[in-house]
């Protein structure tokens, strides 16, 4: 069971405990927990898994997580809850490629290698001599990961490496090093093992089938915030709550995306768009999903009430920052305190506020990456955009804006995202921070943009068509063409 071999309080060669099969959030069994012994089917077809919220705005009070995939693995047909009538999608398979025979895949083996060294730990513990020689191999990459991590402050940081790396575990290493380096973990007194634990079920609530929306994703908005934290404005201002509030979020700020937009659900009748009554549905399911690991894991039960209580309220307000629908309030918010020059980082709503343009920077930050970087993330999303698309046309549903292979391309989606969505942000960003790292991304997205306008130089007018959808789109914030910013937020 891939769970209990990340956690140092779940031993490999034990059972699978009752109280994590009825954990509160979603669980992800994968194949190779058959190496280790499947828990009882019978349990996990009655495991719900639910997340209860206490909150006095009454939107979300309950929210019930059941994991299909493993109710169809062990036998069991998966529920249907309000889905279209002519459509059953199962979100945590929705990007999985069918694998050849024979093929052993990627993260088995990275889940094997993790294995390998809780067994050499195992013995080094109990004084028994290694036998295996493999555990060389794997040090040497995490010497390797330790290195990278030296320059995690620099802008042209490789994630895709340093997942790699650690084993697929980018998440978990990236978040933990920075809270340790910002001295966050001795300052709030945060538990080790708790801290440990609610990483690695924040990383496994992230679905690593999605092309884009995936933990991968979550580690390198982790990286772009801690450089911005990093900035002098911010760093003379922001106090230590801010910056943990600002890591958690980033951490979070996608967690358990099912891979497809706000507007599909909304058409298919999810029953997560009829929760949040089809507003930020995504941004809300994400901070109520976080909300639930940090009770689950206890992680801040040692503090009071009332500062536990507005941990997770600021983080949703963060995390709620990041739904592109609002882009324009956010922006225009921002533009007027620059222009008037009355942005105060002295008061806690001025900080926070910052702290939310920091994040909405880091979630789309991508264009501004290095062109090796920043190419891989472009093509990455698309092949997110166009297999929502072949869903809605296999279904006869009407096809989202930018998620149509048929009428756009690469080049033409990401041309006019940078151009309506990236760009006047990073201005304005500009305006606030003038510094070194505002000028590198700045060139870089000059130059990722050139670079995607030669790709295809004889498809302008498909390059015209998408630039003048997202540019109604950035007129009207409210409108469904604002699916680009749902996807990559």
């Amino acid at each position: 069971m891939e769970l209990c071999y990340q956690l140092p309080v779940l031993p490999l060669d034990r059972p699978v405990p009752k109280h994590v099969l009825s954990r509160r959030g979603a669980i992800s069994f994968s194949s190779s927990s058959s190496l280790f012994g499947a828990p009882d089917p019978r349990q996990l077809s009655q495991r719900r898994g639910a997340i209860s919220y206490d909150s006095s705005d009454q939107t979300a009070l309950y929210i019930r997580m059941l994991d299909v995939r493993v109710r169809s693995q062990v036998g069991f047909e998966p529920e249907r809850r309000g889905s279209h009538p002519y459509l059953g999608v199962d979100f945590r398979t929705l990007h999985s490629r069918a694998e050849s025979a024979g093929s052993i895949p990627a993260r088995r083996i990275r889940r094997l290698f993790s294995f390998q060294r809780h067994l050499l730990s195992s013995r080094l513990l109990r004084g028994a001599p290694h036998l295996n020689p493999l555990h060389i191999l794997d040090e040497d990459y995490c010497g390797q990961a330790k290195c990278m991590l030296e320059k995690v402050g620099c802008w042209s940081f490789d994630i895709f490496l340093f997942d790699r790396l650690t084993n697929g575990n980018s998440l978990v290493f990236l978040t933990f090093h920075l809270l340790n380096q910002y001295g966050l973990i001795e300052l709030f007194q945060l538990d080790m093992v708790k801290l440990r634990q609610f990483l690695v079920l924040v990383q496994e609530d992230y679905h690593n089938q999605n092309p884009y929306h995936n933990a991968v994703h979550a580690a390198d908005v982790t990286q772009a915030m801690h450089c911005y934290l990093r900035e002098p404005k911010l760093a003379q201002s922001l106090t230590s709550f801010d910056i943990l509030l600002g890591l958690l979020a980033a951490a979070t700020h996608d967690l358990d995306h099912p891979g497809v937009n706000q507007p599909f659900l909304i058409k298919t009748n999810h029953y997560l768009a009829a929760l949040y009554r089809n507003t930020s549905v995504l941004e809300n399911h994400h901070w109520r999903s976080a909300v639930g690991l940090l009770r689950e894991t206890d992680l801040f039960s040692h503090l009071p009430a009332e500062d536990s209580l507005s941990i997770e309220r600021q983080l949703g307000s963060l995390i709620l920052a990041t739904d592109i629908s609002r882009q324009n309030d956010y922006l225009s918010r921002f533009r007027r305190h620059l222009d008037e020059n009355d942005l105060c980082l002295g008061h806690s709503s001025h900080r926070h506020f910052t702290l939310q343009m920091a994040l909405k920077c880091a979630d789309i930050c991508n264009p501004c990456r290095p062109w090796e970087l920043s190419k891989k993330w472009s093509e990455k999303v698309t092949e997110e955009f166009f297999h929502q698309g072949d869903i809605e046309k296999k279904h006869k549903l009407e096809i989202s804006p930018l998620c149509d292979r048929e009428a756009n391309t690469i080049s033409s989606v990401q041309i006019g995202f940078m151009t309506y969505v990236v760009e006047p942000l990073f201005a304005e960003w500009a305006r606030f921070s003038d510094t070194r790292l505002s000028q590198t991304m700045l060139g870089h997205l000059g130059l990722n943009k050139a670079s995607w306008s030669a790709t295809e130089p004889e498809a302008s007018g498909s390059s015209e068509e998408g630039e003048s959808e997202l540019a109604r789109a950035t007129e009207e914030p409210s409108s469904r063409a604002l699916s680009q910013g749902s996807h990559e937020s």
